[in-house]
């Protein structure tokens, strides 16, 4: 190719990039109204046949591909689910089952989870924030003295902030009962020694700030100390006191997972934005979500789990007014193929999955998207992650057109996803 042919052919495909960009980015945007949001993390890979997209009866032993377990009408004329999710199917007007997600990441545990955390791939310098942080940045917590986000499992890097910084990271707890460890005060520790430590550490700050005086990291790194401080005190702490409860709601939500469900109410109720649930009976079948070879028999332990707490979910936030101002996700990092190995569980499948949405006002469908005769294949309505992601945003009123910034560079807040236009 000549030079000058090169340059034009260059500058060809410069403009219809820029073309392409301008359009995406003044293409209007529907948001929704919703102030809280919770993501279910079904770690190891729901089975999408055997829970919301069931298909023809399949037989594990025989190798038969198929749905391991019967499905059932929903209160949506025309959707069916599994029946071990009798209770949601109850409820399946304020749920849209996304049966057509999709992404191109092998079928690996880490990478993939990843991918359905920040809704990138990884690679290159750039730690991409996951969309627990994004909303943290965008929204900030709905009441001053909690944080902005919650996780109520064990930390990794997937769930944190990225380049946005540790102002937009999470608080975990792995204990409902007793909340965030790094936060509970001993009990044989008085008042008046609290009070003589904290004007210790306060010296060390004030030291700090003088010693390194405009920079942003200590800053950042100093906010979070004043932002701990705070979360210590007990009006923050006495949320993680179930025993408040009714015993009849905790036997309702069922589960340690369910608990964490009900902690999650209550959490929104004291102003907290974005909480993320990690399943936590994860050995209750014997290998959790990642149902290979005999985690396969007892899955429907899972998926009673999962009915209870977020059927148990969507009721008790709309007795508390909260379920139109709360989009719910439940969201694991792949699906299972139709197929069974050969121990009489599935394998991993990224390329036709199912996650859902729930509640947060909009216009459910009870499901979205069709998938072929085994859940395998994409027949109409794609989804992709970036989509999945820009939909959850804008029924959070977080425009997902917009840019972050990584120092002085603009990165596209869901890599130029499209929120499902029709759930609102």
């Amino acid at each position: 190719m000549k030079r000058r042919e090169f340059l034009q052919a260059s500058a060809a495909t410069s403009g219809a990039a820029l073309i392409g960009n301008s359009l995406h980015a003044s293409a209007p945007v529907r948001l929704g109204k919703a102030e809280h949001c919770v993501m279910l993390w079904l770690g190891g890979g729901m089975s999408q046949i055997d829970t919301f997209d069931p298909k023809r009866r399949g037989d594990a032993k025989q190798k038969k591909a198929g749905s391991y377990y019967a499905a059932i009408d929903t209160s949506v004329p025309g959707v069916q689910v599994c029946e071990h999710l009798s209770k949601t199917a109850r409820m399946m007007e304020n749920v849209t089952a996304i049966r057509t997600l999709n992404h191109d990441v092998v079928d690996e545990h880490a990478a993939a989870a990843n991918r359905m955390h920040t809704g990138r791939a990884t690679g290159g310098t750039v730690t991409y924030p996951s969309l627990g942080s994004i909303v943290a940045d965008q929204r900030g917590p709905v009441a001053e003295g909690v944080p902005a986000y919650m996780l109520l499992g064990y930390p990794n890097i997937a769930r944190g902030p990225g380049f946005l910084g540790p102002k937009a990271g999470y608080v975990y707890s792995t204990n409902i009962e007793s909340g965030p460890a790094g936060l509970a005060r001993p009990k044989s520790i008085g008042g008046n020694r609290i009070a003589r430590r904290e004007q210790l550490l306060d010296a060390v700050r004030n030291a700090g700030s003088n010693r390194f005086l405009d920079d942003e990291k200590f800053a950042q790194y100093d906010a979070v100390i004043a932002e701990s401080l705070r979360l210590a005190g007990p009006d923050f702490m006495n949320v993680f006191d179930l025993s408040r409860e009714p015993d009849s709601l905790r036997n309702e939500y069922n589960s340690e997972f369910g608990q964490r469900c009900l902690l999650t109410r209550r959490l929104f109720q004291a102003g907290v934005r974005f909480v993320e649930v990690s399943y936590s009976d994860n050995f209750k079948n014997g290998t959790g979500w990642d149902t290979h070879n005999a985690g396969q028999l007892n899955q429907h332990l899972l998926i009673q789990d999962l009915d209870a707490a977020l059927a148990t979910l969507m009721k008790d936030l709309s007795q508390h007014g909260l379920l139109d101002k709360t989009v719910i996700l439940v969201n694991s990092e792949f699906g299972r193929p139709g197929g069974f190995d050969s121990g009489g569980g599935r394998g991993h499948h990224s390329k036709c999955f199912t996650s859902v949405i729930a509640g947060g006002g909009l216009k459910h469908a009870g499901a979205w998207g069709q998938s072929d005769e085994l859940g395998e294949k994409v027949i109409d309505r794609p989804v992709s992650v970036p989509d999945y992601f820009a939909t959850a945003l804008a029924a959070m009123q977080i425009d997902p057109t917009v840019n972050l910034y990584d120092g002085d560079r603009p990165v596209p807040v869901t890599d130029l996803g499209k929120p499902i236009s029709e759930l609102f």
